[in-house]
């Protein structure tokens, strides 16, 4: 598969890479928003935690944001090709499946430390006029997943480079990568407490945490895991999005 790949041509890869991002992004979006308003509810599973009604026009204005990351995210499938194709990293030859495997956890760990990093840069005054295009969405939804402006889409679309300049992984573990970080990020974004007892903690609340940030806009800025956040302290209380006006649902 890694050698079809190589052998696209720049148009072929940025046509395949497009429709990849958007098959992900429409996937992923309308299962978990299936899943936090008909499927969890109808089973007493779980909970909303931020009760506010949507903003009027959000879901089109976050989809229509969404396009614009999904073209960037797509065409710039080509600067990974370009890298291989140019013999600045290298693919591995029939990995087995226990280094794919390894390869996936540690992708998952550089996610994570890639987006706290970007994310704590797109709240510094320099770059935090590009990154209030995602926090339009004071209360997250599914859809928020790739709402971004352009230039906060190429930072995080980034994540890829410096671990394939470092190591030649399986086209296996870097095909998964988006798929794990999309579906990692519809948890952030779901505005539902995947929990039978409330607060959720560790990594099941994730999305408490991250719905806390869209409320506040300050701290919070992990993925998944909040030991980056921990480490450099920028955990909010819990108490933050109240002070702001959310009204979480505790049931």
């Amino acid at each position: 598969m890694g050698d079809w790949f190589i052998a696209r041509n720049a148009g072929e890869v940025m046509a395949l890479g497009v429709a990849y991002f958007a098959a992900l992004y429409f996937a992923t979006g309308t299962a978990t928003w299936w899943l936090v308003r008909v499927a969890c509810p109808a089973l007493g599973f779980g909970r909303t935690i931020d009760a506010r009604p949507l903003a009027r026009g959000q879901l089109r204005r976050e989809i229509a944001a969404s396009w614009r990351s999904i073209l960037v995210f797509g065409l710039g499938l080509i600067v990974p090709w370009g890298m291989l194709r140019l013999g600045w990293a290298k693919l591995a030859v029939d990995p087995s499946g226990w280094r794919i495997a390894v390869e996936i956890v540690l992708l998952f760990f550089w996610n994570e430390l890639h987006f706290y990093v970007n994310h704590r840069l797109l709240h510094t005054r320099w770059l935090r006029r590009f990154h209030s295009t995602h926090h339009r969405s004071t209360v997250a939804t599914p859809f928020s997943t790739y709402a971004f402006h352009p230039v906060e889409a190429l930072m995080l679309g980034s994540v890829p480079l410096i671990p394939m300049l470092l190591h030649d992984f399986g086209f296996a573990a870097l095909a998964c990568l988006p798929i794990m970080s999309i579906v990692l990020n519809n948890l952030g974004h779901a505005n539902y407490e995947f929990s039978r007892t409330a607060p959720a903690r560790g990594w099941r609340g994730a999305s408490r945490r991250h719905q806390l940030h869209h409320a506040h806009s300050r701290g919070n800025y992990g993925f998944l895991l909040d030991v980056f956040d921990r480490a450099f302290g920028s955990v909010l209380p819990a108490d933050a999005g109240r002070r702001q006006g959310s009204r979480p649902d505790r049931a």
